[in-house]
């Protein structure tokens, strides 16, 4: 019985960043909007995961996620997916060629990431002649960036305890 308890235990908590996921794409809140800065969670959140955990979130719920948040906020369909799309591939490559797991490591590679997937959001959008503001996205990619190792650190600690 505590052995079918345990594997329950695992296997719930194998779920968690993909209900993350999900929990925010449904909710309408990938992006966490303060009066003077925002933060691009999903973004966050697939890049460490892919990145640490490969198994934990697939590139077809990722894509769905993505389908999902375009629904919610109302932009042109396929804007999101193929930037979140961009980012688990970038975290994809940064996996096989990393050979050490360092804050540090994981913090500068999100630079590309972040770049190639606002760029893609950015000619997405703007092909589909959907109004940009410039100033916030580029607000967001900073403290998007900022806020990464405080995210990580949480991740971390919920990828340690999983483990144990």
């Amino acid at each position: 019985m505590a052995i079918l308890f345990k594997q329950f235990r695992l296997k719930f908590l194998e779920l968690i960043p993909l209900a993350l996921l999900f929990f925010i794409s449904l909710n309408g809140s990938s992006i966490i909007d303060l009066k003077f800065f925002s933060i691009s969670v999903h973004y966050i959140l697939i890049y460490y995961w892919v990145l640490r955990q490969p198994q934990a979130l697939g590139y077809g719920f990722i894509f769905l996620a993505g389908i999902i948040n375009d629904v919610v906020f109302g932009l042109p369909i396929g804007a999101t997916p193929l930037s979140l799309l961009v980012i688990s591939a970038v975290a994809a490559y940064v996996k096989v060629v990393t050979v050490r797991i360092t804050l540090i490591n994981d913090w500068v590679s999100f630079i590309p990431a972040l770049l190639l997937a606002n760029f893609v959001y950015f000619i997405v959008l703007y092909f589909s002649n959907y109004s940009i503001d410039y100033l916030y996205l580029f607000k967001n990619s900073i403290f998007t960036f900022i806020f990464y190792p405080i995210l990580w650190l949480v991740f971390s600690i919920l990828l340690n305890f999983m483990k144990s």
